[in-house]
């Protein structure tokens, strides 16, 4: 059993507890059900706007506690400020450390498009992102059979939400794609061994179909990396670890924002564009 089969396992109990605490009924009169989401494919898309989601993560599976201390209003504003183009937001407590607080602190504190990352297996976690403020919301491909998944993204888009999909490999790729999936994101970090490589992206690139907004996730520590994935077709880059592992996340984040700035700006003068 992997942590990924964990994870799962153990959703699974947690969904069942929480809709006998916050029946859907009661998740449906919260302040934020009924609002304007604001939409995630255009804010990475923003050519004002570096592209990044910037990830507000307090521990990891693999790392263990990351930053349990950091504020999610001085850290997710700041991101905002550095030049992120959307914020993400881990909901899951029992292997990240996170919480459904956290979402609704973030959305109180920014008008952007805000991504809950949580592992959702059930239409009741739709409709419980959709009354925290979240966006967009995580489908991983390696939790949910096809059929599921497309259930669950179609389900999602009645509720307003965007999706994006979550692939590790090609098969995940071509069998997950479906209609109601609005951006697709390629981990690079396999779930099994946890090894982190650039060249799954890079590699699946070509394969995402023109319509869907390309997103890199996971091991992006160099804004040159950044250069190279964008040359490839990716719009954009979820990158949390990277700044949450320092005692100020939020200031770690613009000095990368800045530094990937740069870059981008001395390519643009070098072909000429």
């Amino acid at each position: 059993m992997n942590i990924l089969d964990k994870i799962i396992a153990f959703k699974k109990t947690e969904v069942e507890e929480k809709k006998s605490l916050y029946p859907v009924k009661l998740l449906e009169k919260s302040l934020f059900f009924d609002s304007r989401t604001v939409s995630m494919k255009r804010y990475v898309k923003d050519p004002e706007k570096t592209g990044i989601i910037a990830e507000f993560k307090r521990k990891s599976p693999s790392k263990g506690w990351i930053n349990p201390n950091a504020k999610v209003e001085q850290t997710t504003i700041g991101y905002m400020q550095a030049g992120a183009s959307a914020l993400s937001v881990l909901t899951d407590q029992e292997f990240f450390g996170g919480s459904e607080d956290d979402l609704k602190q973030a959305r109180k504190f920014n008008y952007c498009p805000i991504l809950r990352k949580d592992f959702m297996i059930d239409e009741y976690q739709l409709i419980e992102s959709r009354s925290l403020g979240a966006d967009c919301i995580l489908l991983i491909a390696a939790a949910l059979a096809p059929m599921e998944l497309k259930r669950l993204a179609g389900l999602a888009k009645n509720l307003g939400l965007e999706v994006l999909l979550e692939v590790h490999d090609r098969r995940e790729l071509e069998e997950s794609l479906n209609e109601n999936i609005d951006l697709v994101g390629v981990n690079n970090r396999n779930l099994k061994t946890f090894e982190v490589s650039v060249d799954t992206s890079l590699e699946l690139a070509e394969m995402i179909p023109e319509g869907f907004v390309k997103i890199s996730e996971s091991g992006l520590s160099d804004p040159g990396t950044l250069v190279q994935l964008k040359e490839a077709g990716f719009d954009g880059f979820l990158i949390g670890e990277n700044f949450m592992k320092t005692i100020r996340p939020h200031q770690a984040a613009y000095n990368f924002m800045q530094h990937y700035r740069k870059l981008l700006a001395g390519q643009t003068k070098t072909t000429g564009a």
